[in-house]
Protein backbone atom coordinates (compact mmCIF):
# COMPACT_ATOMS: atom_id res chain seq x y z
CA UNK A 1 0.00 0.00 0.00
CA UNK A 2 1.16 3.56 -0.65
CA UNK A 3 0.05 6.96 0.51
CA UNK A 4 -2.20 9.25 -1.55
CA UNK A 5 -0.43 11.88 -3.64
CA UNK A 6 -2.96 14.72 -3.60
CA UNK A 7 -4.26 16.83 -0.72
CA UNK A 8 -7.14 17.24 -0.40
CA UNK A 9 -8.46 14.32 -2.45
CA UNK A 10 -10.45 15.29 -5.54
CA UNK A 11 -14.19 14.67 -5.88
CA UNK A 12 -15.10 12.58 -8.93
CA UNK A 13 -18.61 12.21 -10.35
CA UNK A 14 -20.20 10.07 -13.07
CA UNK A 15 -23.58 9.50 -14.68
CA UNK A 16 -25.04 6.00 -14.41
CA UNK A 17 -27.63 5.32 -17.11
CA UNK A 18 -30.62 2.97 -16.90
CA UNK A 19 -31.41 0.39 -19.59
CA UNK A 20 -34.36 -1.15 -21.33
CA UNK A 21 -34.42 -4.62 -22.87
CA UNK A 22 -35.74 -4.32 -26.42
CA UNK A 23 -35.55 -8.09 -26.68
CA UNK A 24 -35.17 -10.57 -23.85
CA UNK A 25 -34.99 -14.20 -24.86
CA UNK A 26 -34.55 -16.63 -21.97
CA UNK A 27 -33.17 -20.11 -22.54
CA UNK A 28 -33.17 -23.04 -20.17
CA UNK A 29 -31.53 -22.83 -16.77
CA UNK A 30 -27.82 -23.71 -16.79
CA UNK A 31 -25.96 -25.86 -14.27
CA UNK A 32 -24.76 -22.70 -12.48
CA UNK A 33 -28.37 -21.62 -11.93
CA UNK A 34 -28.33 -18.81 -14.47
CA UNK A 35 -30.37 -18.84 -17.67
CA UNK A 36 -28.83 -18.52 -21.11
CA UNK A 37 -29.97 -15.17 -22.52
CA UNK A 38 -30.21 -13.50 -25.89
CA UNK A 39 -31.02 -9.89 -25.13
CA UNK A 40 -30.81 -6.52 -26.85
CA UNK A 41 -30.01 -3.73 -24.40
CA UNK A 42 -30.48 -0.03 -25.02
CA UNK A 43 -29.40 2.65 -22.57
CA UNK A 44 -31.85 5.32 -21.45
CA UNK A 45 -31.19 8.99 -20.78
CA UNK A 46 -32.56 8.72 -17.22
CA UNK A 47 -29.54 8.40 -14.95
CA UNK A 48 -28.23 8.40 -11.39
CA UNK A 49 -25.35 10.64 -10.34
CA UNK A 50 -22.62 8.79 -8.48
CA UNK A 51 -19.82 10.59 -6.64
CA UNK A 52 -16.65 9.28 -5.05
CA UNK A 53 -13.79 10.86 -3.11
CA UNK A 54 -10.96 8.91 -1.54
CA UNK A 55 -10.76 9.22 2.26
CA UNK A 56 -9.30 7.24 5.12
CA UNK A 57 -12.79 6.43 6.42
CA UNK A 58 -15.65 4.81 4.49
CA UNK A 59 -19.13 6.28 4.05
CA UNK A 60 -21.90 5.27 1.64
CA UNK A 61 -24.81 7.68 1.14
CA UNK A 62 -27.96 7.28 -0.96
CA UNK A 63 -30.18 10.25 -1.84
CA UNK A 64 -32.77 11.13 -4.47
CA UNK A 65 -36.32 10.35 -5.52
CA UNK A 66 -35.78 6.58 -5.65
CA UNK A 67 -33.46 6.10 -2.65
CA UNK A 68 -35.95 4.05 -0.58
CA UNK A 69 -34.77 0.49 -0.08
CA UNK A 70 -31.31 1.07 -1.55
CA UNK A 71 -28.61 0.06 0.97
CA UNK A 72 -26.57 3.02 2.22
CA UNK A 73 -23.77 0.74 3.39
CA UNK A 74 -20.85 -1.33 2.16
CA UNK A 75 -23.44 -3.96 1.16
CA UNK A 76 -24.31 -1.78 -1.84
CA UNK A 77 -23.07 -3.29 -5.11
CA UNK A 78 -21.47 0.04 -6.05
CA UNK A 79 -19.20 -0.15 -3.00
CA UNK A 80 -18.19 -3.67 -4.02
CA UNK A 81 -17.10 -2.11 -7.33
CA UNK A 82 -14.85 0.32 -5.47
CA UNK A 83 -13.35 -2.58 -3.51
CA UNK A 84 -12.59 -4.59 -6.67
CA UNK A 85 -10.76 -1.66 -8.29
CA UNK A 86 -8.84 -0.95 -5.07
CA UNK A 87 -7.75 -4.58 -4.89
CA UNK A 88 -6.47 -4.44 -8.48
CA UNK A 89 -4.55 -1.23 -7.78
CA UNK A 90 -3.38 -2.55 -4.39
CA UNK A 91 -4.55 0.56 -2.51
CA UNK A 92 -6.90 1.03 0.48
CA UNK A 93 -10.56 0.37 -0.30
CA UNK A 94 -11.94 3.35 1.59
CA UNK A 95 -13.60 6.65 0.73
CA UNK A 96 -16.92 8.46 0.43
CA UNK A 97 -19.43 7.14 -2.14
CA UNK A 98 -22.71 8.94 -2.82
CA UNK A 99 -25.54 7.87 -5.15
CA UNK A 100 -28.28 10.28 -6.19
CA UNK A 101 -31.04 7.88 -7.29
CA UNK A 102 -33.14 8.96 -10.26
CA UNK A 103 -33.47 5.44 -11.68
CA UNK A 104 -36.33 3.49 -10.06
CA UNK A 105 -35.00 0.84 -7.69
CA UNK A 106 -35.88 -2.85 -8.16
CA UNK A 107 -37.70 -2.01 -11.37
CA UNK A 108 -35.96 -3.98 -14.10
CA UNK A 109 -33.98 -0.94 -15.29
CA UNK A 110 -30.58 -1.98 -13.88
CA UNK A 111 -30.27 0.99 -11.54
CA UNK A 112 -28.04 -0.89 -9.09
CA UNK A 113 -25.92 -2.27 -11.92
CA UNK A 114 -25.59 1.22 -13.43
CA UNK A 115 -24.36 2.61 -10.11
CA UNK A 116 -21.81 -0.20 -9.88
CA UNK A 117 -20.58 0.53 -13.41
CA UNK A 118 -20.21 4.22 -12.56
CA UNK A 119 -18.38 3.30 -9.34
CA UNK A 120 -15.90 1.16 -11.31
CA UNK A 121 -15.14 4.14 -13.53
CA UNK A 122 -14.90 6.57 -10.62
CA UNK A 123 -12.72 4.37 -8.44
CA UNK A 124 -10.36 3.68 -11.31
CA UNK A 125 -9.82 7.38 -12.01
CA UNK A 126 -9.83 8.50 -8.39
CA UNK A 127 -7.58 5.83 -6.88
CA UNK A 128 -5.07 5.73 -9.74
CA UNK A 129 -4.78 9.52 -9.49
CA UNK A 130 -4.57 9.70 -5.69
CA UNK A 131 -1.99 6.92 -5.40
CA UNK A 132 -0.04 7.49 -8.63
CA UNK A 133 -0.91 4.08 -10.06
CA UNK A 134 -1.43 2.97 -13.65
CA UNK A 135 -5.23 2.78 -14.14
CA UNK A 136 -6.94 -0.56 -14.59
CA UNK A 137 -7.33 -1.26 -18.32
CA UNK A 138 -10.72 -1.00 -20.03
CA UNK A 139 -10.65 -4.74 -20.70
CA UNK A 140 -10.08 -5.45 -17.02
CA UNK A 141 -12.88 -3.05 -16.02
CA UNK A 142 -15.29 -5.09 -18.13
CA UNK A 143 -14.05 -8.29 -16.46
CA UNK A 144 -14.69 -6.73 -13.06
CA UNK A 145 -18.12 -5.58 -14.27
CA UNK A 146 -19.03 -9.15 -15.25
CA UNK A 147 -17.89 -10.34 -11.82
CA UNK A 148 -20.27 -7.85 -10.20
CA UNK A 149 -23.39 -8.82 -12.13
CA UNK A 150 -24.99 -9.68 -15.45
CA UNK A 151 -26.17 -6.14 -16.30
CA UNK A 152 -23.09 -4.25 -15.10
CA UNK A 153 -21.03 -4.70 -18.31
CA UNK A 154 -23.77 -3.20 -20.48
CA UNK A 155 -24.39 -0.25 -18.16
CA UNK A 156 -20.65 0.40 -18.34
CA UNK A 157 -20.72 0.26 -22.17
CA UNK A 158 -24.07 1.91 -22.95
CA UNK A 159 -25.56 2.57 -26.38
CA UNK A 160 -27.19 -0.51 -27.92
CA UNK A 161 -25.78 -4.01 -27.66
CA UNK A 162 -26.55 -7.70 -28.02
CA UNK A 163 -26.00 -9.59 -24.78
CA UNK A 164 -25.34 -13.34 -24.63
CA UNK A 165 -24.50 -15.72 -21.81
CA UNK A 166 -25.94 -14.16 -18.67
CA UNK A 167 -26.08 -10.90 -20.63
CA UNK A 168 -22.45 -10.07 -19.91
CA UNK A 169 -21.06 -11.12 -23.32
CA UNK A 170 -21.63 -7.98 -25.37
CA UNK A 171 -21.57 -7.09 -29.05
CA UNK A 172 -22.34 -3.46 -30.00
CA UNK A 173 -25.27 -3.05 -32.39
CA UNK A 174 -26.03 -0.37 -34.97
CA UNK A 175 -29.05 1.70 -33.96
CA UNK A 176 -30.29 4.61 -36.05
CA UNK A 177 -32.70 7.23 -34.80
CA UNK A 178 -33.90 8.42 -31.42
CA UNK A 179 -36.52 6.54 -29.43
CA UNK A 180 -38.94 8.06 -26.94
CA UNK A 181 -40.07 6.01 -23.96
CA UNK A 182 -42.69 6.48 -21.27
CA UNK A 183 -41.48 4.57 -18.21
CA UNK A 184 -44.00 3.55 -15.54
CA UNK A 185 -42.62 2.50 -12.17
CA UNK A 186 -44.48 0.69 -9.43
CA UNK A 187 -44.41 1.08 -5.66
CA UNK A 188 -44.65 -2.69 -5.22
CA UNK A 189 -41.49 -4.50 -6.28
CA UNK A 190 -41.04 -7.83 -8.05
CA UNK A 191 -38.15 -10.20 -7.33
CA UNK A 192 -36.05 -11.09 -10.37
CA UNK A 193 -35.27 -14.67 -9.19
CA UNK A 194 -38.98 -15.20 -8.51
CA UNK A 195 -39.89 -14.17 -12.06
CA UNK A 196 -37.28 -16.52 -13.58
CA UNK A 197 -38.53 -19.35 -11.35
CA UNK A 198 -42.10 -18.66 -12.45
CA UNK A 199 -41.05 -18.84 -16.10
CA UNK A 200 -39.46 -22.24 -15.44
CA UNK A 201 -42.69 -23.37 -13.75
CA UNK A 202 -44.85 -22.23 -16.67
CA UNK A 203 -42.62 -24.00 -19.18
CA UNK A 204 -42.56 -27.20 -17.12
CA UNK A 205 -46.37 -27.14 -17.06
CA UNK A 206 -46.51 -26.61 -20.83
CA UNK A 207 -47.90 -23.09 -20.43
CA UNK A 208 -44.75 -21.14 -21.23
CA UNK A 209 -43.55 -20.25 -24.71
CA UNK A 210 -40.35 -21.64 -26.20
CA UNK A 211 -37.26 -19.44 -25.79
CA UNK A 212 -37.08 -16.56 -28.29
CA UNK A 213 -33.31 -16.40 -28.85
CA UNK A 214 -33.38 -14.93 -32.37
CA UNK A 215 -32.78 -11.16 -32.24
CA UNK A 216 -32.74 -10.53 -36.01
CA UNK A 217 -36.12 -8.75 -36.11
CA UNK A 218 -35.21 -6.17 -33.48
CA UNK A 219 -31.78 -5.72 -35.06
CA UNK A 220 -33.34 -4.90 -38.45
CA UNK A 221 -35.82 -2.52 -36.82
CA UNK A 222 -32.99 -0.65 -35.09
CA UNK A 223 -31.12 -0.25 -38.37
CA UNK A 224 -34.27 1.25 -39.95
CA UNK A 225 -34.54 3.89 -37.23
CA UNK A 226 -38.32 3.61 -37.45
CA UNK A 227 -40.03 3.43 -34.02
CA UNK A 228 -43.07 1.67 -35.52
CA UNK A 229 -40.86 -1.13 -36.83
CA UNK A 230 -39.17 -1.39 -33.46
CA UNK A 231 -42.55 -1.49 -31.69
CA UNK A 232 -43.51 -4.52 -33.78
CA UNK A 233 -40.26 -6.31 -32.93
CA UNK A 234 -39.79 -5.84 -29.15
CA UNK A 235 -40.21 -9.01 -27.08
CA UNK A 236 -39.75 -10.23 -23.52
CA UNK A 237 -39.83 -13.95 -22.60
CA UNK A 238 -40.22 -12.99 -18.93
CA UNK A 239 -43.40 -10.99 -19.52
CA UNK A 240 -45.88 -13.91 -19.16
CA UNK A 241 -44.24 -14.89 -15.87
CA UNK A 242 -44.30 -11.31 -14.58
CA UNK A 243 -47.97 -10.93 -15.56
CA UNK A 244 -48.80 -14.25 -13.89
CA UNK A 245 -47.28 -13.02 -10.64
CA UNK A 246 -48.62 -9.49 -11.01
CA UNK A 247 -51.88 -9.38 -13.01
CA UNK A 248 -52.15 -5.64 -12.30
CA UNK A 249 -49.34 -5.05 -14.79
CA UNK A 250 -51.68 -6.13 -17.61
CA UNK A 251 -53.97 -3.19 -16.84
CA UNK A 252 -50.97 -0.84 -16.93
CA UNK A 253 -49.93 -2.16 -20.35
CA UNK A 254 -53.50 -1.90 -21.68
CA UNK A 255 -53.93 1.65 -20.36
CA UNK A 256 -50.67 2.85 -21.88
CA UNK A 257 -51.41 1.41 -25.30
CA UNK A 258 -54.94 2.85 -25.22
CA UNK A 259 -53.37 6.26 -24.49
CA UNK A 260 -51.42 6.14 -27.74
CA UNK A 261 -48.20 4.20 -27.12
CA UNK A 262 -46.92 2.23 -30.10
CA UNK A 263 -46.37 -0.71 -27.77
CA UNK A 264 -45.90 -1.51 -24.10
CA UNK A 265 -43.62 -4.12 -22.56
CA UNK A 266 -42.62 -5.26 -19.10
CA UNK A 267 -39.06 -4.01 -18.60
CA UNK A 268 -36.77 -6.96 -17.82
CA UNK A 269 -38.24 -8.86 -14.89
CA UNK A 270 -40.55 -5.95 -14.00
CA UNK A 271 -42.53 -4.47 -12.41
CA UNK A 272 -41.56 -1.38 -14.42
CA UNK A 273 -43.36 -1.12 -17.77
CA UNK A 274 -41.89 0.68 -20.79
CA UNK A 275 -43.95 2.22 -23.58
CA UNK A 276 -42.40 3.13 -26.91
CA UNK A 277 -44.03 6.30 -28.25
CA UNK A 278 -43.95 8.28 -31.47
CA UNK A 279 -43.29 11.65 -29.79
CA UNK A 280 -42.78 13.23 -26.38
CA UNK A 281 -46.33 14.62 -26.26
CA UNK A 282 -47.78 11.12 -26.62
CA UNK A 283 -45.35 9.79 -24.02
CA UNK A 284 -46.51 12.46 -21.56
CA UNK A 285 -50.13 11.47 -22.23
CA UNK A 286 -49.28 7.82 -21.58
CA UNK A 287 -47.70 8.72 -18.24
CA UNK A 288 -50.69 10.85 -17.22
CA UNK A 289 -53.25 8.21 -18.21
CA UNK A 290 -51.50 5.26 -16.59
CA UNK A 291 -50.75 7.07 -13.34
CA UNK A 292 -54.32 8.36 -13.10
CA UNK A 293 -55.81 4.86 -13.48
CA UNK A 294 -53.28 2.74 -11.58
CA UNK A 295 -52.56 3.36 -7.91
CA UNK A 296 -48.92 3.20 -6.81
CA UNK A 297 -47.46 4.12 -10.20
CA UNK A 298 -45.14 6.93 -11.21
CA UNK A 299 -44.03 7.87 -14.69
CA UNK A 300 -41.26 9.60 -16.57
CA UNK A 301 -40.44 10.36 -20.19
CA UNK A 302 -36.95 9.59 -21.48
CA UNK A 303 -35.07 8.95 -24.70
CA UNK A 304 -32.69 6.34 -26.07
CA UNK A 305 -30.01 5.44 -26.84
CA UNK A 306 -27.77 7.12 -24.28
CA UNK A 307 -24.15 6.61 -23.27
CA UNK A 308 -22.82 4.20 -20.73
CA UNK A 309 -21.21 5.25 -17.45
CA UNK A 310 -19.51 8.58 -18.09
CA UNK A 311 -17.49 11.06 -16.05
CA UNK A 312 -18.96 14.48 -15.26
CA UNK A 313 -16.63 17.47 -15.61
CA UNK A 314 -16.73 19.26 -12.25
CA UNK A 315 -14.08 21.85 -13.14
Amino acid sequence: MSNPMTTPPRLWQARAHAKVNLHLGVGQAREDGFHELATVFQSLDVHDRVSYRWAEDTTVEVTGLHSAGVPASIDNLAWRAVELVAQRLMVPATGALTMEKNIPAAGGMAGGSADAAAALLLANHALSTEFGREPVTEEMLFELAAELGSDVPFTLMGGTALGRGRGELLTPMLARGRYIWAIITNSEGLSTPTVFHKLDELRAAGRGSAPHLDTEAVGQALVSGNPRELAAAVHNDLQPAALSLRPDLRKILDTGEAAGALTGIVSGSGPTCAFLCEDEETAAEVVASVCADNRGTRGLVTTAPATGASLVDLS
